[in-house]
């Protein structure tokens, strides 16, 4: 029987969704589904969900729930990872209100800048030790890893646990491509495209659409048609922030980008300035964006869960996330392709080794094979690269447990530093490392550290 493990299972729409698609194929339908979670009320409410979920599919999957990590991975043949560390409260809300009292405003704060950095510097160790576990427990499991910032951690743990199997996913680029289809009047299925870079900040390299017995490519039309204001700019992720600055980008640097315009604003010096409130208008950014978008997440899913509890059964409608087919495919040979984020082993060559690049990945009986895509244009390997060095050094940080390395990650991220000046930096991550206390490794606070 196959055992999938998931670790952080408290959050019970998101299981709900990987694990209904997980028993939609037949070759997951009788797993033992190993629920687990530190918060033993929520785990519960997954558990009884997911048990629900079961009887309703007609599936034959057996679920167990437990707060012991040990006891959910030992024999896991796959581990879904999908855990935040110090969650909205207090982690989250910390990393947007100190910067703020430095005018340094942010609008998501999970990959990158100040608050990306933060997230990195908690949430990898925790991955550290379950790769560490997994070592013991389920060595030949793959580890599927959904948890932010993706490209640090997936950097970090390969740079540590280089022989755990394990690939990050998102769903950025499945994602984009259907608002793409959507922008030119076109079904996403009848899409061709080819995707590269690092995690958030990957390109449609090209991108077509079959007519007759050829190819077009649509890039002509994309542009033409939001030069003309036929595009609608309405964000699939999200009303409140328009396609614009994405659209913006793609005008300049001649590439569409996976990310949302919410996110990709605050990796760039361009857009969120604080004394260029127009630009901020123009582009319809979100500030706050991310502790907005956690209220009312938390209102919906609480709604949400109650009604999957109370429901006499549970309908499910499959979701674009990769987890159940990477597991469908790898257990039955059948080859699919997917955007994984894995280490750089010459997969990006013009991008360092061992940093975290998303590449389109084969994945079969043999388990995952990341795709060489060596034709990356420079100004987009330039980009990428502003990027990777905030990356690079909070791992290196992490690695090597040099307190100075997070200053320099800080300093060196492009929007803080179009805001801040490195004494200024400086101040607001010793605030940062200050407040976020115990939440981090102790070699992060100077007073434990002495």
């Amino acid at each position: 029987m196959t055992k999938i493990a998931f670790i952080g299972a408290g959050s019970t729409v998101f299981m709900k969704n990987l694990i209904g698609d997980a028993l939609l194929r037949p070759a997951l339908s009788d797993a033992h589904i190993a629920l687990m979670d530190i918060d033993a009320a929520r785990l519960e409410e997954s558990a009884l969900v997911a048990r629900k979920l079961v009887t309703s599919l007609g599936a034959g999957a057996r679920v167990t729930a437990t707060t012991d990590r040990s006891k959910a991975l030992e024999g896991a043949d796959f581990v879904i990872v999908a855990f935040q560390i110090g969650g909205y409260k207090p982690c989250t809300v910390t990393d947007f209100e100190i910067p703020k009292a430095y005018g340094l405003r942010q609008t998501i704060a999970d990959t990158l800048g100040v608050g990306g950095i933060m997230r990195g510097l908690r949430t990898v160790p925790h991955l550290w030790a379950l790769a560490q576990d997994m070592r013991t427990l389920c060595p030949d499991a793959v580890m599927l890893n959904y948890v932010n910032p993706m490209a640090i951690n997936t950097w970090a743990l390969t740079a540590r646990y280089p022989d755990v199997k394990q690939v990050g996913l998102c769903h950025s680029v499945q994602g984009t491509a259907y608002e793409l289809a959507r922008d030119l009047g076109r079904d996403v299925v009848d899409l061709r495209y080819r995707v590269a870079g690092i995690n958030h900040m990957a390109f449609f390299l090209s991108l077509e659409a079959r007519e007759g017995a050829c190819w077009r490519d649509l890039y002509p039309a994309l542009r033409e048609g939001y030069r003309a204001g036929r595009i609608p700019l309405e964000s699939h992720w999200n009303p409140r922030c328009p396609n614009l600055v994405r659209y913006e980008v793609m005008e300049h640097f001649g590439y569409f980008v996976t990310e949302s315009s919410e996110h990709f604003a605050e990796y760039v010096p361009w857009f969120i300035k604080s004394h260029r409130p127009d630009l901020i208008a123009q582009f319809r950014i979100p500030l706050d964006e991310y502790p907005t978008r956690c209220e009312e997440q938390i209102a919906a899913w609480t709604t949400q869960a109650e009604a999957l509890k109370s429901a006499p059964r549970i309908e499910h409608t499959p979701s674009n996330e990769y987890a159940a087919t990477i597991m469908d495919a790898i257990i039955t040979g059948t080859p699919a392709v997917i955007y994984g984020n894995v280490a750089n082993r010459g997969y990006i060559p013009q991008l360092p080794e061992g940093a975290a690049v998303e590449v389109p990945t084969l994945v079969d009986a043999t388990g995952l094979q990341p795709t060489v895509v060596p034709d990356l244009p420079p100004h987009l390997i330039a980009l990428m690269r502003t990027n990777l060095n905030v990356q690079d050094l909070t791992v290196q940080a992490l690695l090597t447990e040099n307190r100075e390395h997070i200053y320099h990650a800080a300093q060196l991220d492009p929007h803080t530093a179009a805001e801040l000046d490195l004494r200024q930096t400086r101040a607001l991550v010793d605030d940062l490392l200050a407040a976020h206390g115990d939440w981090l490794p102790a070699w992060c606070n100077p007073r434990k550290a002495a």
